[in-house]
């Protein structure tokens, strides 16, 4: 089983249902990455800040010298962390980030947030986090959103990235960005569960052709391993009443409910799993379609509640403020 595509406006096409590569061990990277292409998974979303693109590249080089994909089956996703955002640093950090995955492009390649900070040497640390040369303090850059998305839109000219797009950014970003761009962002991914639905921000995104992609689709879930108080202090949607008769009414499980509820309104999604059922549980979540009064009710358990908020890390950027 592979995924459903969505057209992304630079003409390519984006698997609905991808694998997120956030918070998956070094140790096991290269084996996961394998381990889901044979599952049938063929959009792999990285990023240099998770710190481990030289893993997730080694298992797509096995799975292609087995004859399982080609390069062409598979979408590959990186991010410009917010040290690199100056136009002169975009692309080096670009060519060492595809030199890391072992490829010659990216099919997308994302602003990571909207902020710049001081520019750290790879050499002194990678990847480098977001404090300064110090390891300690957090330093802001000089790059304004215009200088940096400049510099991406000559990736796509100079062949290192398919598509462009952004994350983490709001309506008002998004607005500025659309004034001065001369390639519209292809994706716009944010963090997107039943507790956090954005839904202005998403209608917003779509009626200007950009498709969004969902981060941390089962909200407080993805944070506990974190030791996040407000993940902890959150209920589980897995648990939650409403999700779990969906689920039963269904016959699926509350993860799949949940992922439908994203995709089955063109938001496409990218869960991680180290087990080999739930892997093809969370590929099955197109084939099959929620009643509008599952999705209203799913929507209905908006809380406005965030949790990839730097703020909550001790970082002192307020970027969602």
């Amino acid at each position: 089983m592979t995924s459903p595509t969505v057209k992304l406006n630079s003409g390519h096409q984006m698997p609905l249902v991808g694998f997120g590569l956030w918070k998956v061990n070094n140790d096991t990277c290269a084996d996961t990455v394998y381990n889901a292409i044979k599952s049938g998974y063929r959009l792999f979303d990285g990023a240099c800040d998770y710190g481990n693109e030289t893993e997730s590249g080694q298992g797509v080089a096995r799975a292609i010298k087995e004859g399982i994909v080609k390069r062409s089956d598979l979408f590959l996703v990186s991010k410009l962390w917010n040290s690199f955002h100056d136009y002169d640093n975009v692309e080096p950090i670009c060519k060492k980030q595809l030199q890391d995955w072992g490829i010659d492009y990216f099919d997308l390649y994302i602003v990571h947030f909207p902020i710049s900070l001081k520019y750290v040497d790879p050499s002194v640390r990678y990847p480098p986090g977001w404090q300064a040369d110090d390891g300690k303090t957090v330093v802001p850059g000089n790059a304004g959103i215009q200088e940096t998305w400049s510099a991406m839109e000559e990736l796509v000219s100079k062949g290192m990235a398919k598509s462009i797009g952004v994350s983490n950014f709001n309506g008002s970003l998004l607005l500025d960005l659309l004034r001065y761009a001369k390639i519209t962002p292809a994706t716009l991914q944010i963090e997107h569960h039943p507790y956090l639905a954005q839904d202005h921000l998403v209608k917003f995104a779509q009626g200007h052709g950009i498709a969004i992609t969902a981060y941390s689709s089962f909200g407080p879930q993805s944070f506990l391993e974190l030791d996040m108080q407000r993940a902890k202090d959150t209920p589980l949607l897995f648990d939650n009443q409403t999700v779990k008769k969906i689920a039963e009414k269904h016959g699926k499980t509350p993860a799949q409910v949940l992922l439908r509820w994203a995709t089955q309104r063109d938001v496409a999604v990218i869960p991680k799993s180290n087990n080999q059922h739930r892997l093809a549980q969370n590929l099955d979540v197109t084939g099959w379609s929620l009643e509008k009064d599952d999705l209203e009710a799913v929507s209905g358990l908006d809380k406005g509640l965030r949790f990839n908020d730097p703020m909550i890390y001790g970082v002192p950027q307020p970027i969602f403020a």
